[in-house]
């Protein structure tokens, strides 16, 4: 019966699972194995080469609107150098503190999130931030974490429930319910997309039953139906993806101008430092559309390295949720694994206009301090899950 309680998402797992009572956390730091090498250097990495970038591409908006070149690349170094730290620290937190912690996280998320429409800050047409002060916080970002911890969490309890509908269904869709209708207050589509995409893949890998999946697939399709057709600006991005031509000026100029920077870049690229859509021609040079920038300075080669390191990551990150040693250990970890690799793919598709126009940031390369704090901060959380690995070959 232990065995059966403490399986993980793979069989072979259950072996070598410990006992009830060793699940719960007994002490805050984490001791028991090094923290995984191959996830680290990629995480590291990646979060270099996206602070160099944003350098490089927000230097001529910093100019213009702060009159300093290195506004935006200062303030995302500190948090880059911050977040590293908040990121080894977190590794050494025992991973089960975020179960017991989970309901909390997820209360603030929605405490947050009713804020936002009552003293939230708008920027560029949208109120989705909670302004701090020293920078602003999209408690949309904080709501992410919460639906993959609770999820776990719920999951790894009702481990022998998920096929029936009280405990598969039912609690999951009320989660989603809640946040979602508080993102559809800010009109924020793409937030709902995310929420969804990563509140069915957990529920998929917690075994919910599959024909739930089409009945909340088709109330999707309904919801956006409708959402396209009463909210004008979804329906002039969907009109301006398919033909960014028809509207050059307006709707279809960012997109445009997108295209434009990753058509010069060329094989090879002109060089680090030699953009020229981020002299004020590309809006979001160096928050959304900071691929772009990264296909035009180091061309397609350039742009495959940054593609590859983030697939090499996501890689090893599921690779780490398949040896973890217990289920909500091995579900955080697939969680924060698809949210990385759902995001990536989303800017990724809207900046090479393969997807419409969405609002997603590029993680560890987009400007935008508190988002990759807990960028980093969900990193750590997987390189605690493992720390306790029982499997370390690379």
């Amino acid at each position: 019966m232990a065995q059966s309680a403490h399986a993980s998402i793979l069989p072979e797992q259950a072996e070598r699972l410990p006992q009830p009572e060793e699940n719960k956390p007994k002490v805050i730091l984490d001791e028991r194995g090094l923290m995984d090498i191959p996830f680290l250097v990629l995480t590291v990495l990646l979060v270099m080469i996206g602070v160099v970038m944003m350098f490089s591409a927000s230097y001529a908006r910093a100019y213009e609107l702060k009159g300093n070149s290195t506004y935006y690349f200062a303030r995302q170094a500190i948090f880059a150098v911050v977040g590293i730290g908040l990121m080894l620290f977190v590794s050494r937190v025992n991973y089960q503190i975020w179960r017991a912690a989970s309901f909390i996280v997820l209360a603030a998320a929605v405490f947050f999130l009713l804020l936002v429409p009552i003293i939230g800050t708008e920027e560029n047409g949208a109120k989705r931030w909670l302004n701090l002060g020293f920078t602003s916080f999209q408690p949309s970002e904080l709501a992410k974490l919460a639906i993959i911890l609770s999820f776990a969490s719920l999951m790894s309890t009702y481990r022998e429930k998920m096929q029936t509908f009280r405990y598969g269904v039912l609690p999951f869709a009320a989660i989603l319910l809640v946040i979602c209708g508080l993102l559809l207050l800010e009109k924020h589509f793409s937030g709902i997309i995310i929420m969804l995409v990563i509140g069915a893949s957990m529920m998929f890998l917690g075994g919910t039953q599959l024909r739930w999946f089409f009945i909340g697939l088709a109330a999707f399709a309904v919801f956006a139906v409708v959402y396209l057709k009463t909210m004008g600006y979804a329906s002039a991005r969907v009109t301006a993806w398919r033909n960014p031509e028809s509207d050059p000026s307006d709707a279809g100029y960012q997109i445009l101008q997108s295209l434009y920077a990753i058509g010069s870049g060329g094989l090879m690229g002109l060089g680090f430092g030699k953009s020229r859509q981020k002299y004020l021609y590309l809006p979001e040079e160096h928050n959304d559309y900071i691929f772009s920038i990264v296909c035009e300075e180091l061309g397609f080669v350039g742009a495959m390295v940054v593609i590859l390191l983030f697939v090499l990551l996501i890689v090893r990150g599921y690779w780490i949720a398949m040896h973890a040693r217990d289920r909500f250990g091995a579900l955080t970890a697939a969680g924060l694994t698809t949210l990385l690799a759902v995001q990536v793919f989303f800017n990724i598709g809207v900046v090479t206009n393969f997807l419409p126009a969405t609002g997603i940031s590029l993680p560890f390369f987009s400007y935008g301090g508190t988002a990759l704090l807990l960028q980093l901060f969900e990193m750590g959380i997987v390189l605690s899950v493992s720390r306790q690995n029982d499997n370390k070959l690379l």
